[in-house]
Formats: C-alpha cells, structure tokens, sequence
C-alpha cells in the first residue's frame, strides 16, 4: 500500500517536472528543455504504467529499456546543444 503512494508521489513530480521543462521550451525554444521535459515525462509514464502491473519487477529489462531511452535524450541534446555552439 505504501509502495503505491510513494510511486503516485514519484509519478506526479516527474510529470509536473516535465510540465515545467516544456513550458520553458515553448518560451526559448530551447532542445534541451525540450530533452529535459519529455525524459520526465518519460519517466513519469513508466513509474505509472509500473502501478498497474500485477508483480512489479524493478530489475525488468523493459522497464530499464525506457529509462535508457530517456536518459538517451538528455545525452544527445546535450551533445546537440554542445556542437551547435549556443
């Protein structure tokens, strides 16, 4: 019961997070807001779809896949932001 509230709690700040990366990419148009916003989101949609599986595995490759991918994005709009020069 407790695991479940404390991933609500965990859900809720990393879509609000991505919330707050993406209103500031629509101000700047900056990639790495954009990057930013859409890990968390990322993030916050697998910590979610984690709550309704019947026996949450945290070792599961795919849940591992999906945080790779997320932290992937930041990676290479780092990289992206770092070549451009700005």
């Amino acid at each position: 019961m407790i695991e479940g509230f404390l991933l609500g709690i965990i859900v809720t700040a990393s879509l609000a997070s991505g919330a707050y990366f993406l209103k500031f990419w629509r101000r700047t148009r900056d990639p790495l807001f954009l990057a930013f916003g859409l890990a968390f989101t990322i993030e916050g949609c697998n910590r979610l779809g984690f709550l309704f599986l019947p026996k949450p595995n945290e070792g599961s490759p795919a849940i591992y896949v999906v945080r790779l991918l997320a932290f992937m994005l930041i990676l290479a709009a780092i990289v992206w932001k770092n070549r451009r020069g700005t």
